[in-house]
């Protein structure tokens, strides 16, 4: 599938989870709707724009099990994540509970929206290698107190590449009256989602990563009888709208102001991409040779994965520890591209270099054999 995809040749792509990657077809119908917006834009967001917003959300409400009414379209997952974490009536004394594991932009938004309001943002240390969902979901539970209103943690944890035990985690925090607000960026694509089921109140997620469509698509999934709560990041027209739709929520984010809608009324585009090339398939190659590379690299370092070689823990994604001290992370990431033409991020995190591989349709086994042994050589030297 490698000519499907706009991968400059000559790079071996391995980092799909950090900004994704659009396949042709996408890329083509995401430029048909540039186009056509250009051609009439009076027309295109002065009428037409409403209905085209509502059946690209139609599509998306199906992929990912929630009724296309309770999500609005956003930049990505950090936007979606500030428009909660700034809406919400935190007072002086309320906690906020993260864990270590939380990408670092929205580490930091619920650290600075606590700060404004003199709330405590707390973080549960999660330890790795972890064992059982049961052991993390208590690790993160130990930290809520009485003065807990917000659990905010990922689905799919960035630096760690780790699966959370959700669920149980939305499950008992409803029954303490506690909200919950999902960083779901890396999930939509990757792991089969119902939002419905799942139950959380908040989830903001990206379509422009696993779900591989253009840049800058996210979304916002907020429970109905809670979006009275949300503001919008901009005031607009709104209610006051002649555009006006079926609820203050999507009146109120549907419309920011002139924008270009095109990468928002592909993501049906994207879905229709991945159910048309059997991304079930997919998604067990791309987790065989996760494994591979999590089964190489621990022989070649002697350092063992952060979880067990289960499918509820990682799929696509797999973060794996390097005998490198933590400051040496970036130079070794930068020497990887240079000397070996290999795009994939070492992270640092909690004192640890972590090799965080994103395998996707378009990489080979050959890809991950060309990781590991290049990775081998710079161990040596």
């Amino acid at each position: 599938m490698r000519d499907l995809f706009l991968i400059r040749p000559g790079v071996i792509f391995l980092n799909h989870g950090a900004f994704g990657a659009c396949p042709r077809p996408v890329f083509e119908a995401y430029q048909r709707w540039q186009l056509e917006l250009e051609q009439q834009p009076v027309e295109f967001l002065g009428r037409r724009s409403r209905e085209l917003l509502r059946t690209a959300r139609r599509a998306l409400g199906q992929e990912v099990g929630a009724d296309p009414d309770d999500l609005v379209y956003v930049p990505n997952a950090t936007t979606g994540v500030n428009v909660v974490a700034r809406s919400l009536d935190l007072q002086p004394g309320d906690e906020v509970v993260g864990t270590d594991h939380e990408y670092g932009a929205v580490d930091r938004t619920w650290r600075t929206v606590c700060a404004e309001r003199g709330a405590r943002y707390v973080r549960a240390a999660v330890p790795v290698p972890v064992h059982a969902p049961g052991e993390v979901a208590d690790r993160i539970w130990s930290a809520v107190t009485r003065r807990t209103r917000v659990l905010a943690v990922s689905h799919i944890t960035s630096p760690t590449a780790l699966t959370f035990p959700l669920a149980e985690l939305i499950g008992r925090a409803r029954s303490s009256g506690i909200l919950t607000v999902v960083d779901g960026a890396h999930a939509p694509g990757q792991i089969p989602i119902d939002l419905r089921e799942l139950g959380a109140d908040f989830y903001a997620a990206n379509c422009h990563k696993w779900l591989c469509a253009p840049k800058g698509t996210g979304f916002l999934f907020a429970r109905r009888d809670l979006q009275d709560r949300l503001r919008p990041p901009i005031t607009s027209w709104g209610d006051e709208s002649d555009l006006a739709g079926p609820s203050h929520f999507l009146n109120e984010f549907e419309w920011q102001g002139t924008d270009d809608l095109a990468a928002y009324l592909a993501v049906p585009e994207a879905i229709r991409f991945l159910h048309d090339h059997d991304w079930g398939g997919v998604r067990e190659r791309s987790h065989a040779l996760v494994r591979t590379f999590r089964d190489a690299l621990a022989v070649l370092t002697g350092l063992g994965p952060l979880c067990p070689d289960d499918p509820a823990w990682f799929t696509q994604m797999a973060s794996m520890p390097l005998p490198i001290p933590a400051e040496e992370a970036r130079a070794f990431q930068r020497r990887l591209l240079e000397e070996f033409a290999i795009e994939i991020p070492v992270m640092r995190w909690n004192g640890r270099a972590l090799l965080r591989i994103s395998v996707q349709a378009y990489n080979t086994p050959q890809d991950v054999d060309a990781l590991v042994r290049a990775a081998g050589r710079l161990l040596r030297t």
